[in-house]
């Protein structure tokens, strides 16, 4: 009898344990979960706080670039232009030149070379005016035409009149007029800066150097055949470079204003940036976009005056985007009788030209 109680009584307290347990544990979990919810919540708002701090922050950004934001979106495009000519399949690019083509006859083809579109090929070029010749002839001609030859070059960032030969015959024949410098060649170029005086001759040879320093490079620059003499103060000859060669650049000022220029060139000699070097380190205006010589012992983008930025409505920033403003403009050709061949600039210089409220020059 008594251990029938005993046993009874064990089990009643085994019974409330449990349901002190249950009860225990059912309050801690709700707490648990009511603590997670307001975790949750409490995250919840802080996400949403951030997000708002961060759709704040870009309003603010885009209302302060706002004023310049359709020219800077503009040069961007065309910096990524280079690049995008490097994708296309050859027919297209081939049907892009044909498009370009201005002048034809039996013995030329001539073209408005585009912008960023190199002549030659090279490391990291797919892409070249040289290796879709063939793709253009047979588009201009039939399918047995001969592939164009070239005649001259144009940097892959100068636009203008290029002139292509049907036959090896005839651009052997150009070939030797521009050796012989009896092509004229008109360029326009928008400076930055205004050239003293304002028309002349620049006669110094060009040679490459190389740049030392944190960010060894090559560059053209000038070789001068006379110097200063400390001394006295009187011009005197000195050993020409062996390397030079002999550049000669003719010029004038056609419009300034916002501190850049409009100039007509008309390089007398073809060595490779005979312009750029001549207008950057001869007369101390380089080419508006001309990021290689704009400075001599590094690689920068070009500083602009703060009333050039304006007129563009440009961030100095943004002026590494700025693209090289050098047009070939005419060639006059000796072929018989003396052929005038004549390129329209691309819509980027005209809009650069009104932005400076540069005139344009009339023909």
């Amino acid at each position: 009898m008594a251990a029938a109680s005993s046993g009874a009584a064990r089990r009643g307290a085994a019974g409330l344990a449990r349901a002190v347990r249950a009860f225990c544990g059912g309050r801690n979990s709700s707490g648990r979960a009511a603590a997670a919810a307001a975790a949750e919540e409490k995250g919840a708002v802080r996400a949403e706080q951030l997000a708002e701090r961060l759709r704040a922050r870009r309003r603010e950004e885009k209302q302060r670039e706002a004023p310049g934001a359709p020219a800077q979106r503009r040069v961007r495009e065309l910096a990524l232009l280079s690049s995008g000519l490097q994708r296309l399949h050859p027919n297209v690019l081939a049907k892009m030149l044909k498009q370009a083509a201005v002048y034809q006859d039996e013995e030329i083809v001539v073209i408005n070379k585009p912008y960023g579109l190199p002549v030659h090929g090279g490391p990291g070029i797919k892409n070249c005016i040289t290796d879709v010749l063939p793709i253009l002839a047979k588009m201009l001609e039939n399918m047995k035409a001969e592939p164009l030859h070239l005649c001259h070059r144009l940097d892959k960032e100068t636009t203008g009149v290029m002139v292509l030969a049907r036959s090896r015959e005839a651009a052997d024949r150009i070939r030797l007029l521009f050796k012989t410098r009896q092509v004229e060649k008109i360029y326009w170029a928008i400076s930055v800066g205004e050239p003293e005086p304002s028309e002349g001759i620049v006669d110094i040879p060009i040679v490459e150097k190389e740049v030392v320093g944190h960010q060894p490079h090559y560059k053209r620059t000038l070789a001068p055949s006379y110097r200063l003499c400390p001394e006295d103060g009187k011009v005197v000859r000195i050993r020409r470079n062996r390397s030079a060669e002999s550049a000669v650049t003719r010029y004038r000022l056609l419009g300034s204003s916002a501190a850049c220029s409009l100039l007509e060139l008309q390089p007398i000699t073809g060595v490779k940036h005979q312009i750029r070097v001549h207008l950057a380190y001869g007369l101390g205006c380089p080419i508006l976009g001309d990021h290689k010589y704009s400075h001599w012992s590094k690689l920068a983008p070009q500083k602009l005056p703060q009333i050039t930025l304006k007129r563009l409505k440009l961030e100095q920033s943004k002026a590494r985007y700025l693209p090289l403003h050098l047009h070939a403009h005419r060639l006059s050709l000796p072929l018989g009788q003396r052929l005038d061949l004549v390129c329209k600039p691309p819509p980027f210089f005209h809009k650069t030209l009104r932005s400076l409220e540069l005139d344009f020059p009339k023909d």
